[in-house]
């Protein structure tokens, strides 16, 4: 079995940087691309540190509430992270306000930013009715769903690499750079998403609409990739 390890960038160690603050961090990124959680000695193979550092790491990071151990004993990431997150979902908001304003208002639709949340969920973080628009769907910021259901969790599922076994909506998606669903998360109400691009190649958050009738999806297609696209190079 190969030894879990970080698949994104990670940066080298040099004589100006902490040494211990390095390999947490480390632990936490490795945490945060392995969901179903790590034993002590598969993090201290991932980091490259002896299980007696890689323990003590545990220990630190637990009492910040930065990782915890699950009902197996295995380590997965914390709740206190939630709260370190909040000042950058301020600022995720901030950016993404005047863009989902623009969707919202070229579309006539209600716009809306998800962040994933865990490794099954996603979130409405940010959401924007139409001003003026005589119908239009609404829904409140903070409400969750499956990451399986829904435009917004299909479009992030999309931008990742093919999983046996995936829904055909997700494959499509992937294919066309944006999602369709049809009343999985409100009843009669149609979806269109697509994932907010990162540097790390990974994607985190899409930006959709959600609307009643909408006789050209892929119009909507194409203008909510644009929105997506807008946004990632802003986070850049």
């Amino acid at each position: 079995m190969t030894s879990p390890s970080p698949t994104r960038s990670v940066p080298e160690l040099d004589a100006g940087m902490s040494k211990t603050l390095h390999h947490g961090l480390l632990l936490l990124r490795v945490l945060s691309e392995h969901p179903q959680g790590l034993t002590v000695s598969e993090l201290a193979d991932a980091i490259s540190v002896h299980r007696t550092v890689a323990h003590r790491l545990v220990r630190t990071l637990e009492a910040h509430q930065l990782c915890r151990r699950d009902h197996q004993r295995r380590i997965v990431l914390g709740t206190g992270l939630v709260s370190l997150a909040e000042p950058v979902q301020q600022d995720l908001r901030a950016l993404a306000r005047p863009i989902l304003d623009e969707l919202a208002e070229s579309t006539r639709a209600t716009a809306h930013l998800l962040v994933q949340e865990g490794d099954s969920q996603m979130r409405a973080l940010m959401v924007v009715e139409p001003r003026g628009a005589l119908v239009h769907v609404s829904f409140r910021p903070g409400q969750t769903h499956s990451i399986e259901q829904g435009s917004g969790g299909v479009a992030v599922l999309a931008h990742g690499p093919y999983r046996e076994g995936e829904r055909v909506e997700v494959t499509e998606a992937r294919a066309k750079g944006y999602a369709v669903t049809m009343g999985e998360v409100i009843p009669a109400v149609t979806g269109v998403s697509a994932a907010v691009p990162s540097s790390n190649g990974r994607a985190a958050a899409s930006i959709g609409v959600s609307v009643f009738e909408y006789t050209d999806l892929d119009q909507l297609g194409t203008m909510v990739s644009r929105a997506a696209r807008s946004l990632g190079r802003l986070l850049d």
